[in-house]
């Protein structure tokens, strides 16, 4: 007689229990690293920043190497010589390396930034020579996938080269080129 009176009660709350929304947490059955190297080569367009306050742009190609830790962060390294269109033939090249953070990834979008220091060159026109400086140089951009190893890159760069050009009894106008690249990169790990 006690088992006939709990029925109700127990269809009643097996009845409840179907219609609710069951969530559970299940370990991961395999892990996907993360972990990538893109190499890629590209070509850049900048204002030359010297002579001071021309309009002289530089143009020229670069080679740079990406390795992704994880969704989110990673470390670039790049090197590039702007060969093409420079004052009386002066050019400028840099290597640079530093930290690169992805944010907002949108489908085959991945837009990132990087903060960037190393060494900048120049070779000035006529005989004033070369001088190397301690350059800063963040930048932001997007990778464009298309494919699972291929993807096209975009970005802008804004370079502070300290000290620069530190010509004695001469006023300062520190050199701070800035310009646009454009290239491409394969995934060549995993």
């Amino acid at each position: 007689m006690h088992l006939l009176k709990t029925f109700p009660t127990l269809a009643l709350f097996l009845a409840l229990a179907a219609i609710l929304p069951a969530h559970a947490q299940v370990a991961p059955s395999a892990f996907r690293d993360t972990k990538s190297l893109w190499i890629g080569a590209e070509y850049s367009n900048f204002h030359a920043s010297f002579p001071y306050q021309s309009d002289q742009r530089l143009q020229g190609i670069g080679g740079f190497a990406d390795f992704n830790l994880n969704r989110f962060l990673g470390f670039e390294a790049n090197t590039r010589y702007l060969r093409f269109g420079g004052f009386q033939s002066s050019t400028e090249s840099t290597l640079l390396a530093g930290p690169r953070f992805f944010f907002f990834p949108k489908g085959r979008f991945q837009p990132y930034t990087n903060l960037l220091v190393g060494q900048a060159t120049i070779h000035y026109p006529f005989t004033i020579g070369d001088a190397t400086y301690l350059a800063l140089a963040p930048s932001a951009g997007t990778n464009f996938h298309i494919t699972h190893r291929w993807a096209i890159r975009v970005d802008y760069e804004y370079q502070w080269w300290l000290n620069s050009p530190g010509y004695p009894n001469q006023p300062q106008h520190p050199l701070t080129p800035n310009g646009v690249h454009v290239g491409i990169t394969y995934r060549l790990l995993p």
